[in-house]
């Protein structure tokens, strides 16, 4: 790989989630964040179906039908 290359790799490796990406121009900021949203949702709701489950007042499962988790940002 020549070396602009891996410059351009490097700034994309040391990229890191931060909130205020969700407002950037920039599209490797943009994807993280996008990125670290799915995570935190698969990562709290425990599926990756983009549904959430309909659950009673007491935290107990009501239905799995769910509904659909919105696919934009902040």
């Amino acid at each position: 790989m020549d070396k602009s290359k891996q410059k351009a790799a490097n700034e994309v490796a040391e990229k890191m989630y931060d909130a205020q990406d969700y407002k950037s121009s920039n599209p490797v900021d943009k994807g993280i964040s996008i990125t670290h949203e799915q995570v935190t949702d698969t990562y709290t709701e425990g599926t990756v179906d983009g549904k959430i489950d309909n659950v009673e007042k007491d935290g107990s499962l009501k239905n799995d039908e769910g509904r659909e988790i919105p696919r934009e940002g902040y």
